[in-house]
């Protein structure tokens, strides 16, 4: 049975469960004996997937594969979440990505230039139009068959140091004043994680 024969298999399993659970099957990949089988909410929906997401995907797609058998011999099954930098590997990624800023690596040198970065202005099935970060801000189509790698990427929107002023350093001696940290994703994880109840 070849990679891609397992892939379809995997995939033709695994889909209605994660949309049963109203999650999108956002990646699958079957390399070397891994199972990497990346979930996310669905388009559209406010807020990130959680670890109890995560586990449940984990225990029920974990069920359905020992007693289905789609892979042959031994293999390692990891679930996970995109995250705040996720890989674009498909045409539907590129699209989920729109309006975010981008980094892609060619397979050759295009333009003298071998790697682009910008803003995702538009993506169909074949290109990605994307705005550089450029003076003049100019827009490049790329033909995703011509991409190496790619990734979203995520930016921290400016903060500022607490105590920092503009093009100054900030004061380390300062006693007295309260350091107060700027909010940020690493947050979530800080905080508790509410289970919601199924009937």
């Amino acid at each position: 049975m070849t990679v891609t024969t397992v892939t379809d298999a995997i995939t033709a399993l695994v889909a209605p469960i994660i949309s049963d659970l109203k999650l999108d099957l956002y990646d699958l990949e079957f390399n070397g004996g891994v199972l990497k089988i990346t979930v996310d909410t669905l388009p559209g929906s406010d807020g990130g997937i959680t670890l109890d997401q995560l586990a449940l995907v984990t225990r029920l797609v974990g069920r359905d594969l020992d007693h289905h058998d789609p892979i042959p011999g031994h293999y390692t099954l990891e679930v996970s979440s995109p995250g705040l930098e996720r890989h674009l590997r498909t045409p539907q990624h590129f699209q989920r990505a729109i309006g975010r800023t981008v980094s892609v690596r060619l397979r050759s040198v295009e333009a003298g230039e071998r790697r682009v970065q910008g803003v995702l202005i538009a993506a169909d099935e074949r290109t990605a139009t994307i705005r550089l970060d450029d003076a003049a801000s100019t827009e490049r189509v790329v033909p995703l068959d011509a991409i190496d790698r790619a990734r979203t990427v995520f930016t921290w929107g400016g903060v500022e140091k607490p105590g920092a002023k503009k093009g100054k350093k900030a004061d380390k001696g300062t006693k007295g004043a309260a350091a107060v940290k700027p909010k940020g994703p690493s947050d979530e994880l800080d905080r508790p994680i509410e289970e919601e109840a199924t009937a």
